[in-house]
């Protein structure tokens, strides 16, 4: 190796110094030379701030006008308007509506007696909401108003406004809200009872208990067939006015479990085919039987399709139909879907219905009280429709319905009648339903997360 480059930690120790001193201060000397250079090498190579040019901006800024503002807000406080609501009371007279309404306003109660469309206000029913808004002195902006009928279902709303120095009233077509709501109930004593528990905040109302009977009363007889434990599933449509509940609708679907045997229906309507709606099991099979298990809701049978001794006569003989005995006035629903026969009074049957169906089928029903509006030879009838009230008119000795079920003419005992159902959906209405049904589905499951428990659904 070449000794001229040679450099070992002695030759370094003797360039620093012979003393130890010597060395300590050299070494330090180097390692600010060293630092030095380092800021040097790294140091922006800014410019002098001296250097740099000056600009200055000057932008005005309007002040805001204080004086316009306090003026409008003064203005507003003058033109303040007021909303209130009231209820129609029993014999409400306009006048005390108008003041409870805090309505002031002579001009305003003279155009509502006199305008056709006004005073339709007067003919408001009890219980009914009414909406005006006032100024500060009274003074009548506007009111509104809605006009139900006698099934207590808006058909209209009535808008009286202020224009100038009169008013103008407009009505039109009531437009309502439609909700879907789900509930679950289980049977502890009655289904009414389990209907009106409000435990989950709603108690449901009575026509959608009505739908509930109807729409499984071909499966289960509600008159001796619950029992304490049977559960059930409802989705159902409502309709709301301003916030207001005005009806319920139709049962979307359903869902029964009685005696462990699950029973599942689903409304469908083909948006395409307009052929009419219809209930169905899940798996699309039609389920509007061909007639109904009881034409009258919660009764017993007292004499069924048999040899017995005659009440009046005395007589052993043959009882064609089946009795059931029922509070006078109690509704009597069509079987199934037909034409009305015979509406009159016929012998020992006192006031008596025939309903003419498919085929040779025809079904009869005895010692009513009254017929429903409309029942007359020819009028068509549609299963559940009311077609009289339970009475005790011609040969009877207590109030109840006289059913038969005739074929070709001949009484027939119904509970040994097997009738084809309705035609069941095509193959493209199928493929329609089923993503409708899988979205009823999704919401029983919501309702009962915990799954079915183990019940059977019943095979349709």
């Amino acid at each position: 190796m070449n000794q001229i480059h040679k450099f070992t930690s002695s030759r370094l120790f003797s360039l620093l110094g012979s003393t130890r001193k010597a060395r300590i201060i050299s070494a330090s000397a180097l390692f600010l030379a060293v630092c030095a250079f380092g800021a040097a090498g790294v140091a922006p190579l800014a410019p002098d701030a001296s250097d740099l040019p000056v600009k200055s901006v000057q932008e005005s800024v309007a002040l805001p006008d204080l004086s316009s503002q306090i003026s409008a807000l003064e203005q507003q406080s003058s033109n303040e308007h007021f909303v209130h609501e009231e209820k129609i009371r029993a014999g409400d007279t306009l006048a005390a509506l108008l003041t409870r309404l805090g309505i002031d306003d002579d001009a305003a109660e003279n155009f509502i007696k006199k305008d056709k469309v006004a005073k339709g206000v007067m003919q408001l029913k009890t219980g009914k909401r009414v909406q005006a808004q006032t100024d500060d002195e009274g003074n009548l902006q506007w009111l509104r108003a809605v006009v139900v009928d006698g099934k207590d279902n808006p058909v209209k709303n009535i808008k009286v406004t202020r224009k100038g120095d009169g008013f103008v009233a407009e009505e039109e077509a009531a437009k309502l809200e439609r909700r879907v709501e789900m509930h679950a109930r289980t049977i502890s004593s009655t289904l009414y009872a389990a209907t009106d528990s409000s435990e989950d905040g709603a108690k449901l109302p009575d026509t959608i208990v009505k739908q509930i009977v109807e729409m499984f009363s071909t499966s289960i007889d509600f008159r001796g067939d619950l029992k304490r434990g049977d559960h059930f599933n409802v989705v159902y449509e409502t309709f709301w006015q301003d916030g207001e509940f005005v009806r319920a609708g139709r049962i979307l679907a359903g869902e029964f479990t009685n005696k462990g045997t699950t029973y599942q229906s689903v409304w469908f309507e083909d948006p395409q085919s307009k052929q009419g709606g219809g209930y169905y099991s899940f798996d699309g099979k039609a389920l509007k039987k061909a007639f109904l298990k009881s034409p009258v809701e919660f009764s017993r049978i007292s004499s069924g399709f048999a040899m017995r001794v005659h009440p009046i006569s005395g007589q052993w003989k043959a009882h064609k139909g089946i009795d059931f005995p029922a509070p006078t006035g109690t509704p009597i629903r069509a079987s199934g879907d037909g034409v009305i026969d015979f509406a009159g009074t016929q012998n020992g049957y006192g006031n008596f219905v025939m309903i003419k169906h498919w085929a040779n089928y025809t079904t009869a029903y005895a010692h009513m009280s009254r017929f429903a509006p409309g029942i007359k030879k020819g009028s068509k009838v549609s299963q559940g429709d009311v077609i009289g009230y339970v009475g005790t008119t011609g040969w009877s000795t207590g109030a109840h319905l006289h059913y038969e079920f005739r074929v070709g003419g001949e009484a027939k005992d119904p509970g040994t009648m097997n009738v084809q159902a309705q035609a069941p959906l095509t193959a493209a209405e199928m493929s329609r339903f089923k993503s409708y049904a899988s979205d009823m589905s999704h919401r029983f499951a919501l309702l009962q997360p915990g799954g079915s428990g183990g019940t059977r659904v019943a095979a349709k």
